[in-house]
């Protein structure tokens, strides 16, 4: 999850999808949290998810290439892993490392996608040239509310085409 200064107007939504994500019981579930720094919340998912989420708050610069740097690490079963990167993909760090790191993630086997960042109002910011990058290679970037998250969680795990970017 993305907590640079510039989710600022997605902090409520960031921090909704995240406590749905992490919540789901049957999944094992790593939360990630990154900036320019990068911070493992994994070990707090069995406590209470909504203070968790709120309680960290980054703010800084992006660096999108390092997180997903240390998501890699976590990724023991490619086949059966699920990556979910919450972002606006404004990235401050090294883009073209960013999409050669996500390209080989894929490749690997694991199911990627990118949901892009809602304001509080509902309206979406977010680098519409990197999404189109990450689009192209196969990793649909979309937006939608988190009341949607269920239907394209399954479409996901059925292999329908989710690229859609806008999903209310």
């Amino acid at each position: 999850m993305d907590q640079s200064g510039s989710m600022t107007d997605s902090v409520i939504y960031g921090t909704v999808v995240g406590c749905i994500l992490a919540s789901i019981s049957s999944l094992k579930t790593h939360v990630i949290a990154f900036d320019t720094e990068v911070v493992n919340l994994t070990e707090q998912c069995g406590t209470d998810q909504v203070d968790m989420l709120f309680g960290i708050q980054l703010g800084g610069g992006t660096n999108i290439n390092k997180s997903v740097t240390y998501c890699e690490t976590l990724i023991t079963e490619p086949a059966k892993t699920i990556f979910i990167l919450l972002t606006d993909l404004y990235e401050g760090g090294n883009q073209s490392s960013l999409l050669k790191r996500l390209e080989n993630i894929k490749a690997s086997g694991v199911k990627c996608m990118v949901m892009l960042a809602l304001s509080d109002r509902g309206k979406p910011s977010y680098d519409e040239t990197l999404a189109s990058k990450i689009t192209g290679m196969g990793i649909p970037c979309f937006y939608c509310t988190p009341g949607k998250l269920p239907d394209i969680f399954t479409d996901l795990l059925k292999g329908n085409d989710i690229s859609v970017k806008q999903n209310k």
